[in-house]
């Protein structure tokens, strides 16, 4: 099946293919791919690149022209946009698709969708759409994360590696990546109320409506102070903290019986926030950094030597960032029936390890990474260090970039990035 958009073909792929690669006799799931074509070059058997989504938990990006990164890509690839196993298309995980099963069964099923089968599905689908053919592959945040342990496992099945902004840690525990986070979520936070000189006076206003009435958002949920705090995760993009100002200028408004929450706020603060809509990233996002340990709730347990993220009326305001804590699957309607899974998921302490030193040590894979500085979602210093742990991965430092730099620049970093790989001189 096949759509045509403005200067690209795209073509559906749908796999089936083994939920437990060490059970694959047992059951299956549906992982879906978009492959996607210059119109041009439509017909040429042009090599693969492969994209890997941030998360984890959001399906590939829907495309709708030939722009971005993509622009760049499709002068000598064939894109595959991958929906990673329980995103997008590809069997969705979520409280309905879920509740078949009981919490133990729950958290036994989510156990395979981390990096590690993310990484078979994609070796699985090469052995179909290109038995011998090496594929490039490209990663973006988590995408990064799963594009090291490619890299890490079946280097026999990869020609070139890119990534943006996701240069994970060979070793650091949960708890040290989230040490490092809360503090960088601070200097965010300062930067913030720097730039908007009245934004504090605002969100403590609404904190402070919030904490006297029964708040509900446009999906029903209570609006608590805690959830507030959570618009965070966006003043580390480009043009993020631009959104959370102005939705905090709307949220009150002056009415005959008083001040009340703006209809308008209540509807977009929602657009902001997408855990009801994306259950894998609250579920495992903790367990990315857990090699034969359990988070037991990292950055709830590590937030308590950062009492400044505690609110109270006689103190600042701050956002938090990445962070995910247990009141999600209090709070959030749609996490709620995963309550008891999410709890045994973090318990849980059998992950698989995750990197092989001695392997990445001697990687002959070509490996080109942009790093940013100032990356409110990535600790640089942790980036830096990996960098020192892989054979052949050349790297790009800036601070021209947020985290979304591929989304905003994308075109130019990818051009970059390919130029690292292959030698060039960067422009």
């Amino acid at each position: 099946m096949t759509a045509k958009l403005k200067g690209i073909v795209a073509t559906k792929h749908r796999f089936q293919l083994p939920l437990d690669y060490q059970n694959p006799n047992g059951n299956n799931i549906e992982v879906f791919a978009r492959e996607i074509i210059a119109t041009e070059h439509q017909g040429q058997a042009l090599p693969y690149l492969v994209f890997f989504q941030g998360g984890p938990g959001f399906g590939a990006a829907r495309p709708v022209e030939n722009s971005g990164w993509i622009k760049r890509a499709l002068k000598e690839y064939r894109v595959l946009l991958l929906d990673q196993r329980g995103t997008g298309l590809s069997t969705p995980v979520n409280h309905l698709s879920l509740a078949h099963l009981n919490s133990t069964e729950q958290a036994q099923y989510l156990s395979h969708f981390r990096a590690d089968n993310i990484i078979r599905d994609a070796e699985a689908i090469r052995a179909q759409l290109s038995p011998e053919q090496k594929w490039s592959i490209l990663g973006q945040s988590f995408g990064g994360f799963c594009v090291l342990k490619y890299v890490n496992d079946a280097p026999q099945g990869i020609e070139e590696a890119f990534i943006t902004g996701g240069i994970p840690s060979l070793t650091r525990t949960a708890d040290e990546v989230y040490q490092a986070t809360y503090q960088r979520v601070l200097n965010k936070n300062h930067e913030f109320f720097n730039r908007f000189d009245d934004a504090q006076q605002l969100v403590k206003a609404l904190a402070n409506y919030i904490q006297r009435h029964d708040v509900r958002i446009a999906t029903g949920e209570r609006l608590t102070v805690e959830m507030l705090q959570l618009l965070g995760i966006n003043i580390g993009m480009e043009q993020g903290p631009e959104s959370v100002y102005y939705l905090l200028e709307q949220a009150l408004i002056d009415t005959d019986k008083g001040v009340t929450l703006n209809p308008l706020f209540l509807a977009h603060f929602c657009q902001l926030l997408d855990y009801n809509t994306n259950p894998i990233f609250a579920l495992l996002h903790e367990s990315i950094y857990c090699q034969q340990s359990a988070s037991n709730w990292a950055a709830h347990r590590v937030r308590k030597q950062y009492q400044q993220f505690e609110y109270g009326a006689d103190k600042p305001f701050y956002f938090t960032g990445e962070m995910v804590y247990p009141w999600f699957f209090e709070q959030f309607t749609q996490l709620k029936p995963l309550k008891q899974a999410a709890h045994l998921l973090a318990e849980k302490q059998d992950w698989a390890k995750l990197y092989d030193l001695s392997a990445l040590a001697t990687n002959t894979v070509p490996i080109a990474a942009a790093i940013y500085s100032n990356d409110m979602f990535v600790e640089m210093q942790y980036s830096l260090e990996t960098t020192k742990q892989v054979n052949n991965l050349s790297y790009w430092l800036t601070s021209e970039y947020e985290h979304n730099g591929i989304r905003m620049d994308g075109e130019h970093i990818l051009d970059k990035l390919i130029s690292l790989n292959r030698g060039q001189q960067l422009r």
